[in-house]
């Protein structure tokens, strides 16, 4: 091992020299980030060529243009659309301009802190069930990456069907897991920048199996059209009830499945994602998991998590955040300007690719101290963080509306699992940060589990 590795945990290998559109298209297929060339972690910004200009960027002042101030002139990039669209429609994730406005304005009531708290006991009983399963693998070494998908996937169909006997939970999760693994691919055509109607051959090939799930979602949400609301209501309760204030427009059947599916591919993996990445980090810097443990243990007192301890984790919190940093489930973003702009001094025209490589973001030497040291520290309040230098939720009217249940949920499960279990790592087990759709750990993520003192 060299000293590197001693002192950072995984990082993916960034571009040192030109590649052409084969060594381009091969990287893509295999991690998307490796895309990404040594220099965007010292410059604001970086552009090509390669069919299509292209610019990645990450200067916060423009990142704000293009999140916040200018968010209309850089929707999210046809490829995306067209990945994304087969499985969730024109939800939220998609949707642009007015049709994307008014389902915002409809959803964003669901996500009151006080809807959100009152599913955290659901999030308490998913710890409990995780640890249980846990606590079978002690003294041995367990993948925790398939443990926390299992974990985080109890959560968000419990909190989106519940109760609903109709709903095959894991048929939707092999059908959107089957989805994304099959059509998140970088094709050649993209690379060229081939126009979206020119068909792309893994994108034709799993249909079958969404066309089902969709079905079936379609059978509940009017199941549960006729049926009064819970005293807790979940996430389909609180869709139903929606209403744009400004339109007075409610979702329909299909609008109501497009955005459960959102929330469930978007709330159950990558929620799983951060938990495991802080799993291992814990496990790659002890002593930071012995200070999360000792917070944990006083807070906690045995018990499990609920969302009134949150408060009183801040370095729990501090974990997570610093885990979302290092490895930002969205760590690669795509959008296409609609309009000429200057960004960073530099001329964007209309119809190039500007991405936004939230990973790089992250690891940029202009914006943060050894950026590729696991540091918690970063967020303990006493630094000044750039509001644009950190983006695991994105920012601006697009920023994602469920960031507060995914925090919430990812505080007491980690709290929960580690005051009463200690991880440590797996001789050559490491995980590989590997961007599909989402930053993934190839292999796994393998600790030896024990019980905590």
């Amino acid at each position: 091992m060299d000293d590197t590795a001693k002192l950072y945990p995984p990082q993916v290998p960034l571009v040192t020299e030109a590649w052409n559109v084969w060594q381009s298209l091969t990287a893509a297929r295999r991690n998307i980030l490796e895309l990404i060339p040594e220099i965007a972690l010292h410059q604001p910004i970086v552009s090509g060529k390669m069919g299509r200009r292209w610019h990645m960027v990450m200067d916060p002042d423009a990142l704000k243009r293009i999140l916040l101030e200018k968010v209309d002139d850089y929707p999210k990039s046809d490829v995306t659309k067209n990945i994304l669209r087969p499985a969730i429609g024109e939800s939220l994730f998609v949707a642009e301009g007015a049709h994307w406005r008014w389902q915002r304005r409809a959803a964003a009531p669901v996500f009151t802190h006080r809807n959100i708290a009152n599913l955290a006991p659901i999030m308490s009983a998913a710890a409990d069930r995780s640890c249980a399963r846990i606590g079978a693998s002690v003294g041995r070494a367990t993948d925790l990456y398939t443990e926390m998908m299992t974990a985080t996937f109890e959560v968000i169909s419990d909190v989106t069907f519940s109760g609903d006997e109709m709903f095959d939970r894991q048929a939707v999760h092999r059908a959107v897991d089957g989805y994304i693994d099959q059509t998140a691919k970088v094709s050649l055509f993209d690379i060229l920048g081939l126009p979206t109607w020119i068909p792309r051959a893994s994108r034709m090939m799993t249909t079958g199996a969404m066309s089902q799930m969709k079905q079936m979602s379609d059978s509940v949400i009017d199941a549960r059209r006729e049926k009064s609301p819970d005293d807790i209501p979940d996430l389909l309760d609180l869709l139903l009830a929606g209403e744009d204030p400004k339109t007075k427009r409610s979702m329909n059947t299909a609008e109501l499945r497009d955005n459960l599916l959102t929330f469930i591919v978007a709330g159950h993996e990558t929620t799983a994602l951060t938990l495991s990445w802080a799993l291992y980090l814990l496990a790659f810097d002890e002593d930071a998991q012995d200070k999360l443990r000792a917070e944990a243990q006083d807070v906690l007192q045995g018990r499990t998590a609920t969302s009134d301890d949150v408060p009183n984790l801040p370095y729990t919190r501090q974990v997570i955040d610093e885990t979302l940093r290092m490895y930002p489930p969205a760590a690669f973003l795509s959008r296409t300007a609609q309009k000429d702009d200057t960004l960073c001094d530099r001329q964007i025209k209309r119809k190039d690719t500007v991405t936004l490589p939230i990973y790089a973001l992250h690891r940029s030497h202009l914006l943060w101290d050894d950026p590729h040291k696991f540091d918690p520290s970063r967020f303990d309040g006493t630094k000044e963080i750039n509001r644009y230098a950190y983006l695991p939720f994105g920012d601006g009217p697009r920023i994602c509306i469920g960031a507060s249940f995914a925090i919430q949920e990812a505080v007491i499960m980690l709290a929960t699992v580690i005051s009463r279990y200690k991880f440590t790592r797996v001789p050559g087990k490491d995980p590989k940060p590997v961007l599909i759709l989402t930053l993934r750990p190839e292999g796994g993520v393998w600790l030896n589990v024990e019980n905590a003192t």
